[in-house]
């Protein structure tokens, strides 16, 4: 009987827990903006330029690290 009274302690502490929480996020404005979401799957995404940059330097470096592969292997192969 004792572990019921535990138990039912407990979980009034962890739901008033979770009210406390929900309340401080609806006071502090989580949940103004109802319209912005909602539209923001129909607009394509724009990657920042510095994501791109790094991007392309790492396609350029992978393809120049192939080639030099690729010639040692030709090497390799006329020997």
């Amino acid at each position: 009987m004792s572990a019921i009274v535990v138990l039912i302690g407990f979980s009034l502490t962890v739901a008033t827990g979770f009210l406390i929480a929900f309340l401080w996020a609806v006071k502090s404005g989580q949940y103004d903006d109802k319209y912005t979401p909602s539209l923001r799957i129909l607009f394509d995404d724009t990657s920042p330029t510095w994501t791109t940059d790094i991007s392309e330097k790492k396609i350029a470096d992978d393809n120049s690290s192939q080639k030099s592969k690729t010639n040692k292997n030709k090497k390799n192969i006329n020997n």
